[in-house]
């Protein structure tokens, strides 16, 4: 395997004996304001809680308070378990909390207000024109739905790019969009077309059955309909994301829209031939053997995708590991969820709460600087602004994770002094001699040695990497 250093990066210089001498490291580079990514986070937030006022009182007008209430009180249910699943899936690289939500609201409030607008607009246009409002179901509906509720995850991959590091990242992204969407619109159709029909024509208890039998058809038996149709547009994202092609970049999304529009219109399609065939058998057929076995495939697909993330990093980081950045056990222990977990329960162990913060925080920048390497090997980073950028993050982040790991290294009474010099451990015995130990061929769990401090370096301009131009 060919060496993986930084090119920017000084050559690792290990002083032998313990303990180390510490020393300090240069301060971040500082970097020019930028005003048109915080001016376009700003307009989205103002555009989301505009649309989440209206949308609540064109409910409320349209509804009834009651009705609106009741729908909500239903239409929640399953938002958190949908959004459970989502952090489930992003565990490796957890994506801020400020981007899900903005999605979530975004399709809440943003992707359900135009689909109403179009769609109502389109059904009035079609009675007007003598052909059939099931046309604006198959046709029009999959079309402004699956592209108002991508449109939010689109703008991060288009002015928030470094926060999609891969297709996992894609469909959280998408798939809060798309839960956000179902919530608001299960709102109407529990509460308007299930509770306030019937309890304004029979009554409450009637109401109350509707409100129980629409909840069945769109809570119990289709909650995943929106997120799985919206998934097949963050898979496009996180391949464009991860891709230096540009024709990948434009196309990928495109055609992932293009596979929900489809699979929507395909879902919309099958009740729309049970009630004007009047067999209603065809939606259990549909149900059955179309959408479960495409949703199955594509819950052992995310899964994949999550192993896929922690051997991205085993495999991306031996270049640091011969440089004396990272040691065979720091690799060895973020290549599983378990092991993560089994090394910020040591860490709680030898330096408390504050140890496991700071592992997690080591995990959290060792599996981004993965990424990035993986993006350099990629050839993602093409122009020399995006040279620069990946300079920069490349050694924030070591830096991010030397700091992390001084709070607990070297805190366990069990485990013999020792540092990493690249190639074996510097150990101190009980004689008082500090011998040379070779790295097992299989390290399976964090060993706490102290890494000894790079030297500090200037940002003098670099020599030229080699950048691959494909991949």
């Amino acid at each position: 395997m060919a060496d993986l250093t930084p090119s920017w990066l000084p050559e690792t210089s290990v002083t032998p004996g313990l303990p180390p001498v510490p020393v300090a490291y240069p301060p971040p580079p500082k970097k020019p304001a930028k005003w048109v990514r915080p001016l376009v986070l700003g307009l989205v937030i103002f555009l989301i809680a505009g649309a989440a006022v209206a949308m609540l009182v064109y409910l409320g007008v349209n509804m009834g308070v009651t009705a609106l209430l009741v729908g909500l009180a239903a239409a929640i249910l399953p938002v958190p378990v949908l959004v459970a699943c989502f952090l489930w899936l992003d565990r490796y690289e957890p994506e801020p909390t400020w981007a899900l939500v903005c999605c979530f609201g975004w399709g809440a409030f943003v992707a359900t207000g135009i689909a109403l607008f179009v769609n109502t607009f389109s059904a009035s246009l079609f009675e007007h024109n003598g052909l059939s409002d099931d046309l604006v179901a198959v046709v029009i509906a999959p079309f402004i739905e699956e592209s108002s509720k991508a449109l939010g995850p689109i703008l991060i991959l288009v002015f928030l790019r470094k926060e999609i590091s891969g297709i996992v990242d894609g469909i959280v992204y998408c798939g809060m969009s798309a839960t956000g969407f179902a919530m608001t619109e299960n709102i109407l159709y529990l509460g308007g077309h299930g509770y306030a029909a019937g309890a304004k024509e029979y009554g409450v208890s009637t109401g109350l059955q509707l409100l129980f039998a629409t909840f069945l058809v769109r809570v119990i038996f289709s909650a995943f309909a929106h997120p799985l149709f919206t998934s097949m547009t963050g898979i496009g994202i996180g391949i464009a994301a991860r891709s230096g092609n540009r024709a990948v970049r434009v196309l990928a999304p495109v055609c992932g829209l293009l596979v929900a529009m489809m699979m929507h219109g395909t879902w919309n399609l099958i009740p729309t031939l049970a009630a004007s065939t009047g067999k209603t058998i065809l939606v259990l057929y549909g149900y059955f053997a179309l959408e479960m076995p495409i949703f199955l495939g594509m819950v052992a697909f995310a899964l994949w995708l999550r192993a896929h993330e922690g051997r991205i990093t085993v495999r991306a980081l031996p270049g640091y590991v011969r440089a004396g950045w990272l040691t065979p056990p720091e690799v060895a222990s973020l290549a599983s969820l378990s092991r993560r977990h089994a090394a910020r329960t040591w860490a709680k162990r030898v330096a408390g709460d504050a140890g496991k913060k700071s592992m997690s925080t080591f995990q959290f920048a060792a599996t981004r600087l993965a990424l990035v390497r993986d993006g350099i090997e990629r050839g993602l980073y093409r122009t020399p602004v995006q040279v620069e950028r990946a300079r920069d993050e490349e050694t924030s982040l070591l830096r991010e994770i030397s700091e992390a790991r001084a709070v607990y290294v070297g805190r366990d009474p069990q485990t013999p002094p020792a540092q990493w010099t690249g190639d074996a451990y510097e150990m101190l015995f009980p004689d008082g001699q500090t011998r040379r130990v070779s790295a097992p061929p299989e390290p399976v769990v964090p060993m706490p040695v102290v890494i000894p401090p790079r030297p500090v370096w200037t940002y003098a301009p670099p020599p030229t990497p080699h950048w691959p131009t494909s991949r």
